[in-house]
């Protein structure tokens, strides 16, 4: 049976379109956001693009300021430690229970989603895919836990975290070093340690974090 289409309303349609010109830096840190501007870009009346910039906001992409509309979210350091300390805490939280409910089908769902991570490492087009194959990879071994709302949590906090990831992926080597400590994690896993498997988790996002965090400072000092 062939699958049904998906269909998107003009409102996800303008959000996603300006999530990845944040993403990928095309629309920079502090930059307006004029909605005249953007519902002539996509060709669509400014409802449904104030509707697509309010759920930016919710993602952390976008701010409101009195007297001056919406504008990219500026890049923070101290905001950075805060998100990369939660996820540690509750990305380590559900692992340890999906390790205690994990099968041998689920370790191979993870397994074949770390392969394509692996195709996508190989490509022309890292950073532009490799985001959102890490999401889906940690989200792999996390299902076993069945915890959608912790998930719904991960998943915002992911999002948050994601414009980050891809500036330290544009300036560094960090997808190499990811793709080791995904192959570890994922032998930990089959191998049932689960203190291991929390202990590399969480030295995992809290070094990146802490890179991501040295390198935007390292570039704000620059550009004074």
């Amino acid at each position: 049976m062939s699958q049904k289409p998906v269909f998107k309303t003009r409102t996800q349609l303008v959000e996603e379109a300006i999530r990845t010109q944040i993403l990928k830096g095309e629309l920079k840190t502090g930059q307006p956001l004029r909605q005249d501007a953007l519902a002539k870009e996509f060709n669509v009346s400014r409802i449904p693009v104030r509707e697509a910039l309010v759920q930016l906001e919710a993602q952390g992409l976008v701010s409101f300021e009195p007297h001056k509309g919406a504008t990219v979210t500026e890049l923070s350091p101290d905001k950075i430690d805060e998100l990369f300390e939660l996820r540690a805490v509750v990305e380590c939280h559900i692992l340890e229970r999906a390790i205690q409910n994990m099968t041998d089908e689920d370790l191979e769902r993870a397994r074949e989603v770390r392969e394509r991570f692996e195709a996508v490492v190989n490509s022309g087009d890292e950073v532009e895919e490799w985001s959102n194959y890490n999401y889906e990879f940690h989200k792999a071994l996390y299902a076993p836990a069945n915890m959608p709302e912790t998930m719904d949590v991960i998943y915002s906090l992911n999002t948050k975290c994601d414009r980050y990831i891809r500036m330290q992926l544009l300036f560094t080597t960090g997808i190499q070093k990811a793709e080791q400590e995904h192959l570890t994690l994922f032998e930990m896993c089959q191998h049932r340690d689960v203190e291991g498997a929390k202990y590399l988790l969480k030295k995992h996002i809290l070094e990146a974090g802490t890179a991501i965090r040295n390198l935007l400072l390292e570039q704000q000092n620059t550009s004074k």
